[in-house]
């Protein structure tokens, strides 16, 4: 049991790198899942840019392997973006974004040193008044990915996928919540299929699957766990609430006029977000949530994953007041509720990780960069 414990950067974006590298070193954390969106995106949610990704070279890719050194912390990369769908001039800055990452991956070492690079698919509700649309976005994840994958391939670097369904990406009024063709076990399988290369997997993250009233050990058991790569320790609260026994918890709260749910006396979505009845959570800070934590890591272990946990901090109670030190109290409380359940027990120090090994001095040289009318063509 040597699995590493990281923080997911997108708690603290107003945090410079070396503030936070302090804080994740400071928390006994081993790594950091580096958040490195496109500055001129259209997300307004949970992003961050820790790393400047214009000009990144050699020199700089050296230069960051050493800080990180320095630390004695790990590292990933990564942007979550709709990749296959959205506005068309959007979704081809956003193909290029996850191209630039691959490529900065490759110069710090990419598999190497554990450097992958996180990304969502994204969906394209072009279709959706069409039979089929689930499985033209499948072969449109494949037209879209396919070289890319080859890309990351070539250079060493592994590309993973997050399973959040991100419910809230279309506005209140439209009746589909999925925006992430990787939100379910389901649809990954399909990729893989599709694209059978060993340099794309997954962080899989728990939480999305509870709120969908699956249980996160039966899809850990139906995996292949060559392709889980690394799990985000977040999760859900499920809330029996008004909200859920008005729309159940198979299809989102859908939108009517004010006016026709007050008479009614129907509860709605009071913005994109809300169109399911749960809450998230810092695993172990402020409660119970609504999985086994236990039987999961037992499971993971059991089925020798060797990746590290990440802690994606979107608590309530934690990231979501806004206040910094209680965004690193979470982190703190996660640590300490994982560490029984994945590292030794030493007499002296209690449940430890031991020593992070050093990173590789990068060797990759120069690389091009490349866009994606150059890897299509």
């Amino acid at each position: 049991m040597r699995n590493q414990v990281w923080m997911m950067s997108s708690a603290y974006p107003h945090y410079s790198l070396e503030k936070l590298m302090s804080t994740a070193g400071s928390l006994g954390l081993q790594g950091i899942e580096l958040c490195v969106f496109r500055k001129d995106g259209t997300r307004q949610d949970h992003v961050a840019t820790h790393l400047d990704y214009e000009g990144f070279d050699s020199d700089r890719a050296k230069q960051t392997i050493e800080m990180f050194n320095r630390s004695g912390l790990h590292l990933s990369v990564g942007a979550f973006e709709n990749v296959i769908g959205g506005d068309p001039g959007q979704r081809i800055h956003n193909q290029n974004h996850l191209l630039k990452l691959i490529r900065m991956a490759a110069l710090m070492g990419g598999d190497e040193n554990g450097i992958t690079v996180g990304t969502f698919v994204g969906y394209n509700h072009e279709w959706d008044l069409e039979e089929g649309a689930f499985e033209k976005n499948l072969y449109e994840y494949k037209r879209v990915f396919t070289p890319i994958i080859r890309y990351a391939e070539d250079l060493g670097v592994t590309v993973i996928y997050e399973n959040c369904p991100m419910e809230g990406w279309q506005p209140k009024g439209m009746s589909s919540t999925m925006n992430n063709l990787s939100s379910t076990l389901a649809a990954r399988k399909f990729m893989y299929e599709l694209i059978p290369s060993d340099a794309h997997g997954e962080t899989y993250d728990p939480s999305h699957d509870v709120w969908q009233f699956v249980n996160p050990v039966d899809v850990v058991n139906h995996s292949d766990m060559k392709r889980i790569k690394s799990v985000h320790l977040k999760t859900s609260r499920m809330n029996c609430d008004a909200g859920s026994i008005h729309w159940g918890n198979v299809f989102g709260k859908q939108a009517v006029s004010a006016e026709l749910a007050r008479a009614a006396g129907v509860p709605v979505a009071e913005n994109e977000w809300d169109r399911f009845s749960y809450e998230p959570m810092v695993p172990g800070f402020g409660g119970s949530d609504s999985m086994d934590w236990r039987a999961f890591v037992s499971c993971l272990m059991e089925k020798g994953f060797e990746g590290a946990f990440s802690i994606e901090n979107e608590g309530a109670n934690s990231r979501g007041t806004g206040i910094d030190s209680a965004t690193e109290q979470g982190f703190a409380a996660c640590l300490g509720f994982m560490k029984p359940m994945i590292w030794p027990l030493d007499r002296e120090r209690g449940y430890v990780y031991g020593e992070v090994e050093a990173l590789k001095e990068p060797s990759a040289g120069e690389l091009p960069l490349v866009d994606i009318s150059d890897l299509s063509a």
